[in-house]
């Protein structure tokens, strides 16, 4: 997991250039979703994290977003993940 504040915005370009981040997440409301997320593009510099696969997002427990990941969303909302 890698927060907004702590990486400059060029490094962070490089890294979602060479697939390293794939994923953002709120840190306050441990949600995570795509990067072309309307809903995660206007949350707050500091409450943003990345990371590079759903399992990590996972493993730090976030949970999907409704919003851009409807369907792996709805299976967390149903248990089944």
């Amino acid at each position: 997991m890698i927060k907004h504040f702590e990486i400059t915005d060029s490094e962070l370009r490089n890294k979602i250039k060479n697939a390293e981040i794939c994923f953002g997440g709120n840190q306050k409301l441990k949600i995570y979703g795509t990067l072309k997320c309307s809903s995660g593009k206007r949350m707050k510099r500091e409450n943003r994290v990345f990371f590079s696969s759903e399992i990590e997002a996972k493993e730090n427990g976030f949970r999907p977003c409704g919003h851009c990941m409807k369907t792996e969303y709805q299976n967390w909302k149903n248990g089944l993940i």
